[in-house]
Order: C-alpha cells, then sequence, then structure tokens
C-alpha cells in the first residue's frame, strides 16, 4: 500500500462556499493534475481533521461526496484510495500529457522463459562462502577500492584460460572486458564500432534487445533470414554489394537465437571471407555455449586464426544465476581500448567482489563440477520436453531437438495468428514470450519456449494448453 497522500490544502474560511465542498473540490483538482494517482492512499479521517483543523464531521462530509461521484473508493479495514477508474474519461489530465490508469494482468502461475537455467539449481552455498571467505581476509580492505575497469586481472586471465582451452581461441587477459551481463557488453560493441548513419547486419528472426543497443549507437539494421542451417550468406551478399557503410554482422552461430539452429561450416568460413574482404566486424553471441548434449560445441567463429575483425560476447550469468550479472568480451587490443574508455564514462569498473567470489569457484573446480551435474539434469528434461512435444503437437508443430542451449522453437504447421495464441495462453495463466519480439517487421510464426526451469507437470501442463489452441494440419 502507498503512504498516505501529504494533503496540501488552502481552506478559505470567510469563502461562502462550505469547508468540506472545498476540500472535495482541492481532491477532485489534486486527482486531475496527477497529484494523487490511482492506488494512492489518503490519510484517515481523524488524521485529516487534524492535518486541516477542522471538524472530523467536515471531513467525512468531503469523503462522502467524493466516494459518491467515483474519485475515490474505501476498501473495508484497509482505508481511503483514490479510484482506479475515474468519473471524467477515465484518463488523469497533467499540463503536457494524459496518463493512462492501466488494470494490472493476473499473474501468470507458469511461464516459459527464452531458455534461462533453472536458478533453483544455483551454487548458492558455494558463492555464499566464498564470499565470506573474501570479507575475512586481512587484505580484504584491498578489494573496496577502485580497479581497472577492464575488470579484475585474475578474473580476466580466469576468462581467457577457459576460451583458449574450451573454446579453441587465442586471446591474452588484456583483450578481455568484464562486464555486467551479456547487455552492457552488446552495448559497449556497439558503441565501439558504429557511428550514426553506419549499417549492421543482424538475424532474423533474432535478439532483439541486440538490435535495441545498436539503433541506440545510431546504426541501421539490415536483417537477414534463417534458414535451416543458419542465416542466408547469399542475403547477406547482397547487402554487402548494395551498402558500402556496413561496419558488422550480429550473428548467434552456435544455437541461433531464437530457432536454436547452428550455423554450417560451410557458411561460418564464408562468412569470415566476408569479413576479411569488405572489412566488417563479426559480433559474436555464444549466450549458451555451456549448455550442449552433444559431443562437444562447435567451436566459435571467433576461434579461426583467419578472422581479422571480430568481438565475441559471453556470460557466466547462466551459468552461476540469471541474477548475477557477469558477461564478458574480447576483441583486438584497439577495440579494447576504446571499450575500455567507454566503460569508464558508464560504469568506472565491474563487481570486484562478485568477480572474486566466482574466480575463487572456478578455481576449486565447483564451476566446473556445477556444469556437469547441470547438464546432465537439463538433458534429461531435454529429452522429456522432446517426448511432450512429440506426443502433443506431433500433427500441429514441427520442431527439432536442439543438441544444446536450453529452449525448443516450435513452429505451428497450419497458419496461425501466433499473436492470438500468445494471448489466448496467458487468458490461462500461461506465459510464454511474445513472438514479436523476435521478428523484425512481420511477426515470425514461431514459438521460443524454455524448459530449463520448469518441472516435468508444467512442461505438460503447458504443451497440452499450447495443444489445445494450434489447429491439426489437414494433408
Amino acid at each position: 500500500m502507498l503512504r498516505p497522500w501529504s494533503l496540501e490544502i488552502q481552506l478559505d474560511k470567510n469563502s461562502g462556499k462550505a469547508l468540506y465542498l472545498q476540500i472535495a473540490d482541492a481532491v477532485i483538482n489534486a486527482i486531475k493534475t496527477g497529484k494523487l494517482t490511482s492506488g494512492n492512499a489518503l490519510p484517515g479521517s481523524r488524521q485529516l481533521a487534524g492535518l486541516l483543523q477542522v471538524n472530523r464531521n467536515t471531513i467525512v462530509a468531503a469523503l462522502d461526496v467524493l466516494i459518491a461521484e467515483g474519485w475515490l473508493i474505501t476498501i473495508d479495514r484497509k482505508g481511503t484510495f483514490a479510484a482506479a477508474i475515474l468519473p471524467e474519461n477515465k484518463t488523469l489530465k497533467t499540463s503536457s500529457q494524459k496518463i493512462k490508469i492501466d488494470k494490472e494482468e493476473p499473474k501468470p502461475h507458469l511461464i516459459f522463459d527464452d531458455g534461462l537455467p533453472d536458478s533453483r539449481l544455483a551454487p548458492m552455498n558455494d558463492l555464499a562462502r566464498a564470499y565470506r571467505e573474501i570479507f575475512s581476509r586481512k587484505s580484504r580492505w584491498q578489494i573496496m577500492g577502485y580497479s581497472s575497469e577492464l575488470g579484475h586481472p585474475e578474473f580476466r586471465k580466469a576468462i581467457a584460460q577457459m576460451l583458449n582451452f574450451k573454446r579453441g581461441m587465442s586471446i591474452a587477459p588484456e583483450q578481455i572486458c568484464i562486464t555486467r551481463g551479456s547487455q552492457m557488453a552488446m552495448y559497449l560493441a556497439a558503441h565501439c564500432l558504429f557511428e550514426k548513419g553506419d549499417y549492421v547486419m543482424i538475424e532474423n528472426p533474432g535478439y532483439k534487445p541486440a538490435w535495441e543497443a545498436f539503433e541506440n549507437a545510431g546504426a541501421v539494421l539490415l536483417p537477414l533470414n534463417i534458414n535451416k542451417d543458419g542465416i542466408d550468406i547469399g542475403q547477406a551478399e547482397e547487402y554487402l554489394k548494395k551498402y558500402p557503410n556496413i561496419k558488422a554482422i550480429y550473428v548467434t552461430p552456435h544455437h541461433q537465437f531464437p530457432t536454436t539452429v547452428t550455423l554450417s561450416l560451410k557458411k561460418r568460413l564464408r562468412l569470415i571471407e566476408l569479413s576479411n574482404q569488405y572489412g566488417f566486424t563479426i559480433i559474436e553471441d555464444d549466450y549458451d555455449n555451456e549448455f550442449h548434449f552433444g559431443q562437444r560445441p562447435i567451436l566459435p567463429i571467433s576461434s579461426y586464426d583467419s578472422l581479422q575483425n571480430y568481438i565475441y560476447i559471453g556470460t557466466l550469468s547462466k551459468i552461476v544465476a540469471p541474477a548475477l550479472r557477469i558477461g564478458y568480451l574480447t576483441s583486438s587490443l584497439e577495440n579494447i581500448e576504446k571499450i575500455s574508455r567507454h566503460r569508464k564514462i558508464i560504469d568506472v569498473q565491474g563487481d570486484n567482489i562478485m568477480e572474486e567470489a566466482v574466480l575463487s569457484l572456478i578455481n576449486e573446480g565447483k564451476i566446473k563440477r556445477h556444469l556437469k551435474k547441470t547438464n546432465v539434469l537439463y538433458k534429461a528434461k531435454r529429452d522429456y520436453f522432446e517426448n511432450l512435444c512429440s506426443q502433443y503437437l506431433k500433427d500441429k508443430a514441427a520442431f527439432i531437438r536442439p543438441e544444446g542451449g536450453l529452449a525448443f522453437w516450435i513452429v505451428p504447421k497450419s497458419q496461425t495468428n501466433v499473436q492470438l495464441v500468445y494471448h489466448q495462453l496467458l487468458a490461462k495463466g500461461i506465459k510464454i514470450i511474445n513472438p514479436e519480439n523476435f521478428s523484425f517487421g512481420e511477426t515470425i510464426s514461431g514459438f521460443r519456449l524454455g524448459y530449463a526451469s520448469l518441472t516435468e507437470t508444467q512442461m505438460e501442463e503447458g504443451i497440452l494448453a499450447l495443444a489445445a489452441l494450434l489447429e491439426t494440419k489437414k494433408d
């Protein structure tokens, strides 16, 4: 409940207008001008009488008028509040705009995210212990000052070692910037590369928060269609011939977001050739490399020695817990220097204590063991989710079992209004990612359903609800 509104009412006891009407009109004016908004609580009648130095009966008379006219509502044992629906046009007016009062949607009981890990599996006890050990050191005062805007040196060294050993890269710690999640990395990359009017090729469907970061830096988006083996390279070549100032391409080649397809080797090699020929940068977002259920994950495009211009973005947030914002990017020393200068403007440094705590878990092998355990669990969930889709969506939707990542891409077989399905599910208390969030222009027909954070019962409920809303394809 909001705190009682502090009334500022000037009463003219010499006016011919009754005091209770002056009070009522003052409250109405406050509501109309937006000073008092829906849900704001008024003081009790005794408190209000004391504040305005009038008889309590005068306050009761004013409140009766306001309640009768619909400006206020009363709730038993809670108090008196400004109404959500007002008698005049159902809106509040200010000097410059109208503020719409929206009715809150009911909270869904089941949420399909876009592929987040199960936060219940996060190694919180180990992380808490690492925090305690950091603060028990005699030299703990040293971590309370400023450090490098690029991140804790030892943490950067650990990330470089992980990328070199696990992802076939060849980088130095000086080529790494630690960020508060991959979205900050995207923002820094955008402002490192783009000026107003530059072009960037993007996947469509794709990851809209990245597009917004590019547009914020002044770039113009050029969408590329997604085929069963990744982006349409032919379309990219046509763009490169037509637009001379294409500065970058943004790709999610390991498990394309949202469709989960993997960019083929042939297309990877051709993309590298085009990048070197035209001089544009490949921004590679490897957002879920750690979650792979096959023999081994395909190495990043950025691991190829022949590639000249790249920015590689990754995250540790999904390994530890989504709420812990730890991302990173790596690139040439020249780009890292530009990124360093921009990072100082928006954030002097990262979270040193968090970086030290996670570093401790890395050095102790806790992160490695955590990943090994969770991948077994997520693979089992993946297989169960696939069985549900095969059982209930066989004649209604197409899908491919992803070899990694924590989500399925489900495409209706019959022509379907996916926006309508989204709202119909929401009405049932089941929330999925709005399909329009993946699309550049016309909404793509498909649903991205993350399964890792759900129980088997929740998965089945969600797939049954989706199946009931999709039509069976007629031969």
